[in-house]
């Protein structure tokens, strides 16, 4: 079967954009294709500095032949609609047209039209300039006299030829004749600008790739990246060095070069008391080098780059060239780095005062003092030392003023501790100036040190309560301010440092009323100490009364009760934000969501309502007992049995109305030894349940909750719930119910996914 060889010449592509431009052109080539009806049996595309290629393999011949049956009007209808009929139908008569009968609607008219499949060669004629005129560049532009013309041509940079063949493996191949912006398809390339700048004649891809080889350009982008690994690697290995890999910056070097050769050069050694950090920045960033190591994990002198061209003084000007730069960007970055240490942290804090961070939450000065006050407040909560954690969590933003940071923006934070460390902070101040933005994502290390934890969560803390204040919450496509990421990392910090902290009673977001009102911790202990205290601030018009009176008059300017309930709202708006995000953690490593929702849908046995949880550790715990009862035999049949208690429940509630059954049942209507069984079995379980929740045994909760499985198997064998008398039928009904709660104490077994789950 044919196949298709497309390429698009052009001037330099820039390396960020060529993966998703070489995605971009096998998709809306292919797409087209097959809305056409043309399958195939494989597609590859690529990307080179200077094209961008398509291979299309196993391509029909033709088109499919295409039969549609249109339906018309009744006969007899009126002309205008038969006329319309034969217009829309490309029919010249009724002539043309069939009768079908139909027996409600009588006999209508019916036109059979055939359209034979076009020649696939000519189809790609059509496709391939409508693709390259609409092509999605996120940046492009136009050229030469024809810009002046606002339906010109926009490529990502000129565009200077066509190279588009179909045809089978084995036969001549043919050209795919168009035409865009008064440049010809055919079948000539171009190789390596400079080795091999001559026209190269194509026909085919397995003809392409290797005249290309021949012309000092390497097609394949993953090729490319293993010659400059391999290559660099072994030039490293010569001199006893290894190489630092960077897989960012390998693809996009291998983005800048068609014909990569490996080169070392070197600097000089004074350069080495720069952080290697610095060092490394320096020359990946402006010079797109990779740097080296010893084997005892000290930097080098010595750093590798990449040509793009065999030179034939074998790259030892190019080598110069690259070393005199480094050498300047090096010399520039020790000046930075010096001066930076003449000037002690907390005497740049003043600079953050005139820093916005947002023009609703202030400025960055005062955005560390929030830190800082919350920091304090946490550290005895995670072990860290109160003073150790103020004083880290007030220098933690203050290297954003250094020059070397306005320099390398990715460094915030590394520079800090190096500065730290210099003017002869504590060990843990220092790590927590760098730490305190850990995790910035689901891979990267989590601190351990308590102080780094204490300023870490504050920061984020800070930023979600402060947005949320705001109203400046993630939608379902958009978060620009990262608040996701903000809230997996506070609950990343929480559950790998297996910290016992409650978002809400312990102090987490208490600052949510005060601190972005008044931008200080005026009151870090406003108006609740438990979630049970803040709902009831939310349902009880007298309990909200009461917080106002007491703790408005604390605020630098008053607060309305108004204000005061719609900021314990959002509170319990971004603790929901904080259990979504926690979901989605735990079904990252595993757990099944039906049983986080499970875990999470307890309810108070005393009060029968939902128990907002908001300790992390907890509710994991909790997720991992559950899961492991409902792997047992045991609990897979209590499980059973209660949704068959659930079903029965439900179905009899829509007669008799929700909390017919709340009351608990009578012991002397209790008549079948099961019954006896059952009730009995149900006071252990409660009394035990709530023995071991409180211990947080939830293990153990399981367990009590195991002895059901054979009095509620029995009962469910042997008595008629709906009994022929009233008092009897109500009476198990109640004690059933009473069976729904004590479960539900423990768990939302209703949420445990299955045939014949309870919604």
């Amino acid at each position: 079967m044919p196949d298709l060889l497309l390429e698009l010449f052009s001037e330099e592509i820039p390396a960020r954009m060529q993966t998703q431009a070489a995605a971009d052109l096998r998709r809306l080539v292919t797409d087209a294709l097959v809305a056409r009806g043309l399958l195939y049996e494989g597609a590859a595309s690529f990307a080179t500095p200077r094209r961008l290629a398509l291979h299309i393999a196993g391509l029909p011949a033709r088109q499919p032949d295409t039969r549609e049956e249109k339906k018309g009007p009744r006969v007899g209808a009126p002309e205008a609609a038969v006329q319309g009929f034969l217009k829309s139908a490309g029919l010249a008569s009724l002539d043309q047209a069939t009768i079908q009968k139909d027996a409600k609607k009588g006999e209508f008219y019916v036109a059979v039209i055939e359209r034979p499949g076009a020649a696939t060669i000519d189809l790609l004629a059509e496709i391939i300039p409508a693709v390259i005129k609409s092509f999605p560049w996120p940046k492009s532009m136009r050229w030469g006299e024809a810009s002046i013309r606002p339906d010109a041509l926009r490529w990502v940079r000129p565009l200077h030829s066509i190279l588009a063949t179909f045809g089978p493996e084995t036969e001549a191949t043919e050209v795919v004749r168009f035409s865009v912006d008064g440049i010809e398809s055919g079948s000539t390339t171009f190789g390596h600008r400079f080795m091999a700048p001559a026209k190269i004649e194509v026909r085919r891809f397995d003809d392409y790739v290797p005249a290309l080889e021949r012309a000092y350009v390497v097609l394949d982008a993953a090729r490319r990246r293993d010659i400059i690994l391999h290559d660099a690697k072994n030039l490293a290995m010569a001199q006893g060095l290894e190489l630092v890999e960077d897989a960012g910056l390998l693809e996009e070097v291998g983005g800048l070069v068609e014909w990569p050769v490996a080169l070392m050069g070197s600097f000089n050694e004074a350069f080495l008391s720069i952080p290697p950090e610095v060092i490394r920045a320096t020359i990946r960033v402006n010079q797109k080098c990779f740097v080296l190591k010893r084997h005892d994990g000290t930097l080098s002198n010595r750093f590798i780059l990449v040509a793009n061209i065999e030179a034939s003084d074998h790259g030892k000007t190019i080598i110069g060239g690259n070393q005199r730069v480094i050498a300047a960007r090096l010399s520039d970055a020790k000046f930075f780095y010096e001066t930076d240490l003449k000037t002690k942290l907390e005497d740049r804090l003043p600079k953050l005062d005139k820093i916005v961070f947002h023009e609703k939450l202030g400025t960055q000065g005062e955005r560390v003092q929030r830190i800082a006050a919350l920091a304090k407040e946490l550290a005895p909560l995670v072990g860290a030392d109160e003073g150790m954690a103020e004083r880290a969590a007030n220098l933690a933003k203050a290297d954003l003023v250094t020059e070397m940071v306005g320099e390398f923006p990715e460094l915030q934070g590394l520079m800090g501790r190096y500065y730290a460390t210099a003017q002869g902070e504590y060990l843990s101040v220092a790590a927590a100036c760098e730490e305190h933005y850990k995790p910035q994502g689901p891979s990267d290390r989590v601190p351990s040190d308590p102080v780094s934890i204490a300023v870490a969560l504050a920061d984020k803390i800070d930023t979600l309560v402060g947005f949320w204040a705001i109203d400046e919450k993630p939608t379902g496509s958009k978060d620009p301010y990262a608040l996701r990421r903000a809230a997996l990392g506070v609950i990343r910090l929480i559950l790998e440092n297996g910290l016992r902290l409650k978002l809400v009673s312990d102090a987490f977001l208490l600052p949510f009323i005060f601190v972005h009102r008044d931008n200080a911790r005026h009151a870090i202990r406003p108006t609740f100490e438990s979630l049970a205290d803040a709902q009831r601030l939310l349902n009880d018009d007298e309990v909200l009364f009461d917080a106002w009176e007491k703790y408005g008059s604390e605020m630098r300017s008053p607060i309305s009760k108004e204000e005061l309930l719609a900021k314990t709202s959002q509170l319990f708006d971004l603790l929901s934000f904080f259990i979504d995000r926690l979901k989605v953690y735990l079904r990252d490593r595993g757990a099944r969501y039906d049983l986080i929702d499970a875990a999470l849908g307890a309810t108070s046995a005393a009060e029968g309502t939902p128990q907002i949880q908001d300790d992390l550790v907890m509710i994991t715990t909790k997720v991992e007992a559950l899961s492991k009862f409902l792997d047992t035999d045991d609990g897979k049949n209590l499980l059973a049995g209660y949704r068959r208690a659930v079903n029965i429940l439900k179905i009899e509630e829509k007669k008799d109305g929700a909390g017919a059954y709340d009351d608990h049942h009578a012991p002397n209507l209790r008549i079948e030894p099961q019954e006896h069984k059952l009730a009995a079995a149900i006071a252990r379980a409660r009394e035990e349940t709530a023995e071991k929740l409180h211990k947080e045994d939830f293990e153990g909760a399981m367990h009590g909750l195991a002895k059901l499985r054979e009095p509620v198997d029995a009962f469910f064998d042997h008595v008629t719930v709906n009994a022929d008398n009233k008092d009897l039928r109500l009476n198990r009904l109640r004690l059933l119910n009473e069976l729904r709660v004590v479960m539900l104490g423990v768990a939302d077994f209703g949420k445990v996914a299955g045939d014949g789950g309870v919604a």
